[in-house]
């Protein structure tokens, strides 16, 4: 679909949105395609198998468009695919682990930082593999939150949300012993209850505990690559195009949570004309 001049986007669903809104904001002119795969969605509870499956096919349905960049705005799938991805196509792919990671090092004074993430990102250990490699003497403790997503895309996202509360106090509890002064939000959707998350680790752990976007650091990641690599827009205005693997009524509505604006213009698609094989 022409010369490669577009940073393409995926999740599970909508929580990549959040990494796209920090996308608009510090890359105004860029042309930026999200895919939702919210006809699959979660990703989060399956198996290593079917993640890398799905992500491949949202990988070739996106570099139909022509991409000079990629971000996979999903932690389950950037701890469980990333080297699959970057295997299959000749993208620059960038995941949410590895700047993530990175950021809570950085700002960690006791060097304990905890992981909040979905069940197979947790299980993949990446973020506490990748800190190991490059820091030293850190600890991580990950905890998977499988109620997260589904209380996001179902918006129970008010801070005083009482069943969005109950469940952050209950996966915030795991960590007191361990007592980490950072928290890694490791799936894109889980800023949207960031205010919930931090009131619950303030309660729980200290009011001294800092919290980093996962999605948001990825961002910065990605205009860090385009500009290392003279590959900016050197044209004015941007745009963003939404496509979707389900109906796109239910993502509209909840879109503006977290994009901050109204959306009208998402196109369905079938994901499935877009499986991907080693002939691709």
């Amino acid at each position: 679909m022409g010369k490669n001049n577009a940073i393409g986007v995926f999740d599970s669903g909508l929580g990549g949105l959040s990494a796209v809104r920090v996308l608009k904001k510090i890359l105004p002119d860029e042309k930026i395609i999200y895919f939702g795969d919210t006809g699959r969605v979660p990703y989060g509870t399956r198996s290593p198998e079917i993640i890398t499956k799905y992500a491949l096919d949202d990988m070739n349905f996106l570099s139909s468009f022509g991409l000079k960049a990629a971000l996979v705005a999903c932690g389950t799938v950037s701890s469980v695919a990333l080297g699959a991805l970057r295997e299959a196509f000749d993208i620059p792919i960038t995941g949410v682990v590895e700047a993530s990671a990175k950021k809570a090092c950085e700002i960690s004074k006791n060097k304990r930082i905890a992981l909040l993430a979905t069940p197979a990102t947790v299980k993949n250990a990446a973020h506490e593999r990748y800190i190991n490699e490059n820091f030293d003497g850190f600890s991580v403790m990950g905890v998977g939150c499988p109620m997260f997503v589904p209380l996001v895309e179902n918006a129970y996202v008010s801070r005083d949300c009482k069943v969005t509360r109950m469940i952050a106090d209950e996966y915030i509890s795991k960590l007191y012993d361990f007592a980490p002064d950072c928290i890694i939000l490791g799936c894109t959707h889980y800023p949207i209850i960031r205010d919930i998350i931090l009131d619950s680790a303030r309660k729980i752990i200290s009011e001294d505990i800092s919290i980093v976007d996962s999605g948001e650091e990825a961002a910065h990641e990605i205009k860090r690559f385009l500009e290392r690599e003279n590959l900016l827009s050197d044209e004015k205005g941007g745009s963003v195009e939404y496509y979707v693997s389900d109906e796109v009524y239910g993502f509209c509505e909840s879109a503006s949570l977290f994009l901050g604006e109204t959306i009208s213009d998402v196109r369905k698609i079938d994901i499935t004309s877009y499986h991907y094989t080693d002939n691709n």
